[in-house]
């Protein structure tokens, strides 16, 4: 059970609307007004509560589980304990999403201009907006209907924010067009100065290229606490609808993201290079300046990207190459030590 200190839950729900909501079949019962208090984990759920099994290596403590119902695969059906409901459906943890928003739904905006916001007067703020204290909206900026700017935050002349766009405590956000029911958390940094230098030696040293370019922003972008995307030099930074960044990530000038994409934390993509739709992008993996990642493609973390990417492929390693090749190597190599031990 969440903490009701910092969560509020809704329901109780019965099984036929969890359900619908989940998207799956009823399974174990004929009774589909049983209802449901909350949703919990697989190894601590009661009787009371909804889980889900996504991944098999949970699959042992699925068939030991108190839980009175779970979402799950329909390959995980016969495995189930004696007396669980299920609700069956071939992406269970995309059920259990919406099921756990149906508990916990997002609060209510509170319309609310701070008086002591500091807003420019030539500044557009929509309907429905909250403005909270210390916020910072500059000259000429437009914040759509029932965006949130909290507290601390600085909004610079000419930014744009689309609707239903939630822009935490202590943001910034500068030269930047960004769309509809974005998601930027505490610390993030939108459209500072690129990393522009043109190296000289002594004495001039090196010389700063003005960064000229913008921060473009799809709808429904969500962008992880203290990530920080640079401005373009002369093109634009751009971020496609629907892509997902998460914390402490670097996103050069100049780089284009497509739509759909995920961004684990500790990402570095250096300048100028183009992500396509749908890729993900593991933890800590680096990327080296004007390269291209191809549709589809999936790094894993800690790889070292330095050439281009084609569609689909799947990396693992510095340099990084093919996951299977990968693996094979590091089987020979184990296999190779263990000789010479042995010898």
């Amino acid at each position: 059970m969440a903490d009701p200190v910092f969560f509020n839950r809704a329901g109780p729900f019965p099984l036929h609307e969890l359900a619908v909501i989940a998207e799956a079949e009823i399974h174990g019962t004929d009774d589909k007004s049983i209802t449901f208090e909350d949703v919990a984990a697989i190894n601590s759920a009661g009787k009371g509560d909804i889980s889900f099994l996504d991944n098999k290596k949970y699959i042992e403590a699925f068939t030991k589980s108190n839980a009175g119902a779970c979402i799950v695969h329909p390959d995980y059906v016969s495995r189930a304990p004696d007396g669980m409901v299920l609700l069956v459906t071939d992406k269970p943890y995309q059920a259990y999403a919406r099921v756990a928003q149906a508990f916990y739904p997002a609060q209510a905006l509170e319309e609310k201009i701070s008086k002591n916001a500091n807003i420019d007067k030539t500044a557009t703020i929509g309907n429905g907006c909250r403005v909270e204290d210390g916020a910072y909206v500059g000259a000429g900026a437009v914040i759509g209907n029932g965006t949130s700017i909290g507290h601390g935050s600085y909004v610079g002349p000419g930014v744009k924010l689309g609707e239903g766009c939630m822009v935490a405590t202590g943001v910034t956000v500068q030269y930047a067009f960004i769309g509809n029911g974005c998601i930027l958390h505490p610390g993030v940094r939108i459209g500072q100065d690129g990393f522009g230098f043109a190296p000289g030696g002594p004495p001039e040293g090196h010389i700063k290229v003005p960064q000229l370019g913008r921060v473009i922003i799809g709808d429904m972008v969500e962008i992880g606490a203290n990530t920080t995307i640079d401005r373009g030099a002369g093109p634009d930074t751009i971020i496609g609808d629907g892509t997902k960044i998460d914390n402490l990530v670097q996103i050069g000038h100049n780089v284009e993201i497509g739509m759909g994409c995920f961004v684990a934390g500790l990402v570095g993509i250096s300048g100028s290079t183009k992500v396509g739709n749908f890729v993900m992008l593991g933890g800590q993996s680096g990327f080296a300046g004007h390269i291209s990642i191809g549709d589809g493609a999936q790094i894993a973390a800690q790889s070292g990207i330095m050439r281009d990417v084609e569609p689909g492929a799947r990396l693992v390693g510095t340099p990084a190459i093919p996951h299977r090749e990968f693996f094979r190597q590091v089987a020979a190599l184990s296999k190779l030590i263990k000789s010479k031990k042995e010898s």
